[in-house]
């Protein structure tokens, strides 16, 4: 480790392989100073500006903020708040459209500028030595300070790392073409990146800090190496200008000859990286007590009339930065955020900037051509020259194309860092980028899926688990022997069933004396009426069996006399039964006659003479049930007084019901052939011809009508 340091310290550095060595085109932008631009009419701040979860909104419509105010707050791991750019008033918080290729609707706070830009109250701080390693941490956490350099991952995790970091490693490289804004930054602000460094320092204490710069950067190494004099654990490396040098994995070998496992991080070799961005907003969070707000942002091309580096703030729109820079475009025009190789063309220019925006490029068509049209592969192999992973492209390609995802796995296609060396050299012009980066998101889709269901498959397995434990305990529940008792239960248990012997034999003491006193009262009382029973009784006992008898033969009387009334009502119900039958057929002629009035007139008077015998008849039949009805209820009146008499003199009420008996059947022989007359009569009549039927319904309507109500209901 002295021998790597030693050579570190003598500027050797470590080629990486690939690399490719396209225009520059920063002159457009580094000859002039930083510029602060006019504040925009309104400023879109997205909620999502970082690798992790977004923060949990703590601000509302309609409400005022003041700059630096924060506007959310962090919610979950690897989230960090973002905070008003400048004081204003939020009109809105919805969906717009997201610093992204696919311009995804992301929620953002829209807010309408003030004009005042008035600071919220800020904690700075003077004396960092006091401050332990969680309370930096804690500031950075609450700065809302992520990475800089386009992954945009939450400050505050790397340097809450726990793994020991011997060397802390700057990332001013700056490869991409057209890009300039970290070399402004260090030209200007060289001091403030130094003690954003240090801070580093004091939290994860390295071995050795190297910043590495490339050679094409000559003003910004001297600003760094005479902002860095005072501290001999900063080493200013000067690197070959050679894209993409400023790759993670690529500055890593370049200056220090590690190399990242593949899937591995940095801190698994005792590396750590921060862009010199990031590390001037941790310098402003702790010594100013600013939030990171604003940026410094490369306009350029060959659109723009004053290309250069300016202070935006964040959520401002790229229209506004255009406008402000001079935008002149022509048609077809395209606006890429980032630079040629790893940007993307923006949908819309009403897309605020957000904390990875790094630069605004509006070229015409000679610096950014149109690409052709997607050729064969020829098999080359400039793509895999030039690959700075060691990857094979052509493969990889393929393997996408074809779907075949864990061949691509195989041939590690997650160590690609999207660089676009590939695309750059490859002369059929076949977009490799865009293949890695739509296979990339589909197998995240597919290992998202099969965690989700292997998750759901070890919910499953638990609740089984579970449910066959509590099924197991029920079942053993009554199996279980019982506890033991101690000493003193069993001695109370022995008590309690001695008291309960002792009640018992009480109880069965007392049961035995009242026996016996019972038994001695009937002795005693036996011997007294043997005693008084003694004179003759003869008298007494015949008494007694004439009562018996006479009771014998009234109930024999009384069983005859229900027998008979219950014959009575029998045939009672028959004749009431017979009468309605003539009732009934002499209300249906008398409907048969309504439905047929035209016949009424024609009916011949020849055939009422058989209608009037046919009412009378009825009539007979009537006055005949009325009679046995009448006789009936006289035989019934009479078997009651009968039976009222009977206990005065037993044979005149035998005698009396003896004749009641026989009138009532008299009369029901009577009721019934009186009906069975008029049913005859009825057969008769109904079997006379239609005309006959309808005058002799005619004729009995007319009787009925003129017959006295009370008739009908006999």
């Amino acid at each position: 480790m002295e021998k790597l340091i030693e050579q570190i310290k003598q500027g050797k550095v470590w080629p990486f392989p690939g690399g490719i060595h396209p225009p520059q085109q920063k002159s457009l932008s580094n000859t002039h100073a930083i510029m602060r631009l006019p504040l925009p009419d309104k400023l879109v701040v997205p909620l999502k500006q970082h690798i992790g979860a977004n923060g949990k909104l703590i601000v509302t419509k309609g409400e005022q903020v003041l700059k630096g105010q924060a506007l959310t707050k962090p919610a979950a791991n690897w989230s960090v708040p973002i905070h008003s750019p400048t004081s204003g008033t939020i009109t809105d918080i919805c969906l717009m459209p997201s610093a992204h290729p696919s311009a995804l609707p992301e929620l953002s706070v829209i807010i309408t500028p003030d004009g005042e830009d008035t600071w919220c109250k800020l904690s700075p701080v003077n004396d960092v030595t006091k401050l332990d390693h969680d309370q930096l941490v804690e500031i950075i956490h609450q700065s809302g300070i992520s990475g800089m350099g386009g992954a945009g991952f939450p400050a505050y995790v790397k340097a809450d790392s726990r793994k020991p970091i011997e060397y802390l490693l700057v990332n001013a490289v700056e490869c991409e073409p057209y890009i300039t804004a970290d070399d402004l930054l260090m030209r200007e602000h060289a001091e403030g990146i130094i003690r954003g460094i240090e801070l580093m320092q004091q939290i994860l204490t390295p071995t050795l800090t190297i910043v590495g710069i490339e050679d094409n950067k000559p003003e910004a190494i001297a600003a760094m190496q005479n902002a860095a004099a005072h501290n001999d654990q900063i080493i200013i490396q000067t690197v070959p200008t050679i894209y993409p040098s400023g790759g993670e994995k690529q500055l890593i070998k370049l200056l220090t000859n590690k190399e990242v496992p593949s899937g591995g991080i940095p801190a698994d070799i005792g590396v750590l990286m921060h862009n010199v961005g990031t590390l001037f907003a941790i310098n402003q969070a702790v010594y100013e007590g600013k939030p990171l707000i604003e940026r410094v942002i490369t306009v350029t091309g060959n659109t723009i009339h004053n290309p250069g580096n300016v202070w935006a703030l964040i959520g401002t729109e790229v229209k506004h930065l255009l406008d402000c820079q001079g935008f002149s475009p022509i048609p077809q025009q395209c606006v890429v955020m980032g630079g040629p190789m790893m940007g993307f063309t923006l949908p819309t220019v009403r897309i605020g900037v957000i904390k990875t925006t790094n630069c605004i490029l509006a070229p015409d068509h000679h610096e950014l051509a149109e690409p052709g049209a997607e050729k064969a592969c020829i098999r080359c192999s400039a793509c895999a020259d030039a690959c700075p992973a060691s990857l094979l492209p052509q493969q990889l390609q393929w393997f996408a194309k074809s779907k075949e995802y864990d061949k691509l796995k195989d041939y590690n296609l997650f160590d690609c860092i999207e660089c676009g060396a590939c695309a750059y050299v490859c002369p059929s012009e076949i977009p490799l980028v865009q293949y890695y980066r739509v296979a990339k998101v589909e197998i995240k889709e597919q290992q998202a899926e099969q965690i989700k269901a292997e998750r759901a498959r070890e919910r499953f397995e638990a609740r089984k688990e579970r449910l066959e434990r509590e099924k197991k305990a029920r079942q053993n529940r009554h199996k279980r022997k019982p506890a033991r008792k101690s000493a003193d239960e069993k001695q109370k248990v022995t008590d309690a069933l001695a008291r309960v012997k002792k009640d018992s034999s009480s109880d069965k003491d007392d049961k035995s004396a009242v026996a016996a006193a019972i038994a001695r009262a009937k002795a005693k009382k036996q011997n007294t009426d043997a005693a008084e029973l003694e004179p003759d009784n003869s008298e007494v006992v015949a008494e007694r069996a004439a009562r018996k008898e006479k009771a014998r033969q009234y109930k024999a009387q009384k069983q005859a006399q229900q027998s008979e009334t219950q014959t009575d009502e029998v045939d009672d119900k028959k004749s009431a039964v017979a009468a309605a039958i003539a009732r009934a057929k002499a209300k249906k002629a008398a409907k048969e006659t309504e439905a047929a009035p035209e016949q009424h007139s024609e009916v011949s008077e020849a055939p009422a003479t058989d209608d009037k015998k046919a009412a009378v008849a009825a009539a007979i039949a009537r006055a005949k049930a009325k009679k046995a009805a009448k006789e009936t209820e006289a035989a019934t009146e009479q078997s009651s007084q009968a039976d009222e008499a009977s206990a005065a003199d037993d044979k005149k009420a035998a005698v009396a019901a003896a004749i009641a008996r026989a009138k009532a059947k008299k009369a029901a022989k009577e009721t019934k052939a009186a009906t069975e007359q008029s049913s005859q009569t009825d057969e008769a009549s109904a079997a006379d011809d239609k005309k006959a039927a309808v005058a002799r319904a005619i004729a009995r309507a007319k009787a009925k009508k003129n017959q006295p109500e009370g008739s009908d209901k006999s």
